[in-house]
């Protein structure tokens, strides 16, 4: 097998690669032999098919699995020799002129752009100050009357009942005259407006009053999950018990426990862990940009033109639809990249470049139980649906790449910071929140 350098240009490379026809022969051969003993033909006991029979009967086949063997042999060993990591697949195209037949040596070219020697960083110059956000009893309070305003509470009052209102009462639902299973309650509370029942029950009880009964005369959906009374009209008789109108909250440890916490003191706690949270994302956002900001300007080297133009498509691809959020799908023109587009697409494989060299260097890894936890915060997205959620992930590749590389960018980021002079500032919530806007405005 030959190999051919035929272009060296920045990290471009091109390779011609000739695979002799005797050395694809004795592959076939190989393969032969190695099969013939598992082999059943009609005619012959097992493993006794003769050779020329087999080369017959599926010659063509292996020809074809070890020509490409050869090929990616011959580019692994290239790779392995000259320490090259292409930035893209390869493109390999045959080079036979007329056409290649039985008994021809193969050749083929091969080109790519080789990713870039990155140099080394001293972080040790790298100054970071992170913001930090002490909740104040404001924003504890803020919040608290923020979940009192969304705390479903009615309290009782007079007169009609009107959208937006609960009525409580017990009904009866009869088909034909006779009462149905799972069609009658009492003291059932139920919110007008809310189309929690079946079309056109509620509007009936607009306008009740305590105290006063009243039939409903509705029918059922033609697709209604219970077979047997789909389509079928009803009658129900209400008897109204209360009309509540809605109110607001309380703050006290009856509606803490609305929220799931064991009194008021208990949702303050989980309040301010949230915010603390909250506090820290933000934060993290600022110190990523700054360190990521500080970086771009330490190294400089070549890029794969290829990842870059890639990159700037995607960004161009996703801003276009973000200007276009009612057209679905690829059903527009190609979206041509802008120089700010490309601009930011080298910044960002530049960034993407020296953060895997450096994990790579440092052996940063993303554990088995890290991903686990990523996939359960995604799959909480997909409610009713995380097992097929876990089993498109388990499957997919490419899906497993997109949660792995944030989580492998970020222990990257961790390892830097470790290395660079960080300080901290406290801020105020507004303070930390317009450092973010500007973060957005980039």
């Amino acid at each position: 097998m030959q190999v051919t350098e035929t272009l060296n240009e920045g990290l471009k490379r091109g390779y011609t690669i000739t695979v002799p026809a005797a050395d694809l022969d004795a592959t076939v051969n190989r393969k032969l032999v190695e099969a013939q003993p598992e082999v059943e033909m009609k005619g012959f006991r097992k493993g006794k098919v003769p050779m020329a029979l087999l080369k017959k009967q599926f010659g063509q086949r292996l020809l074809g699995e070890s020509m490409q063997e050869s090929i990616d042999g011959a580019l692994g060993k290239h790779f392995e020799e000259t320490g090259d990591r292409p930035a893209m697949q390869p493109a390999i195209e045959m080079q036979n002129q007329d056409g290649w037949k039985e008994g021809d040596d193969v050749v083929v070219a091969v080109t790519y752009e080789a990713l870039p020697t990155v140099p080394d960083v001293d972080f040790s110059g790298v100054k970071i100050e992170k913001l930090t956000v002490e909740p104040a009893e404001a924003d504890i309070q803020e919040a608290l009357e923020g979940l009192a305003k969304n705390a479903q509470v009615f309290v009782t009052k007079k007169g009609k009942a009107a959208n937006g209102d609960q009525v409580v009462f017990d009904f009866l639902g009869k088909v034909d005259g006779e009462p149905f299973e799972g069609g009658a309650a009492e003291d059932y509370p139920l919110v007008l407006g809310s189309n929690s029942f079946i079309p056109g029950f509620e509007d009936q009880l607009v306008g009740v009053k305590a105290d006063e009964e009243k039939n409903v005369e509705v029918s059922f959906p033609e697709d209604y999950q219970a077979e047997h009374l789909a389509g079928k009209a009803a009658i129900f008789e209400c008897k109204i018990k209360e009309v509540k109108k809605p109110g607001e909250a309380k703050i006290d440890d009856d509606m803490a426990k609305q929220f799931g916490a064991e009194s008021l003191d208990a949702l303050k706690g989980q309040i301010k862990e949230r915010l603390v949270s909250e506090y820290d994302g933000a934060a993290r956002q600022i110190v990523k940009r700054q360190l990521l900001d500080q970086l771009d300007g330490l190294v400089t080297f070549d890029l794969p033109p290829s990842l870059v133009e890639a990159e700037a498509q995607q960004i161009a691809h996703q801003l276009w639809h973000e200007e276009h959020p009612e057209v679905q799908g690829h059903d527009h023109e190609k979206v041509e990249p802008t120089e700010e587009h490309n601009k930011l697409a080298a910044r960002r494989v530049r960034l993407g470049l020296l953060l895997a060299e450096l994990g790579q260097k440092e052996k940063v890894e993303v554990s088995d139980a890290e991903m686990t936890q990523a996939i359960m915060t995604q799959a909480r997205q997909y409610p009713g649906q995380e097992r097929e959620f876990f089993q498109f992930i388990q499957q997919n590749q490419q899906a497993q790449q997109q949660l792995r590389a944030p989580l492998f960018e970020d222990k990257v980021i961790d390892l830097i910071l470790d290395r660079a002079e960080v300080t901290e500032k406290s801020v105020s919530k507004e303070d930390l929140q317009a450092e973010v806007e500007k973060l957005e405005e980039v």
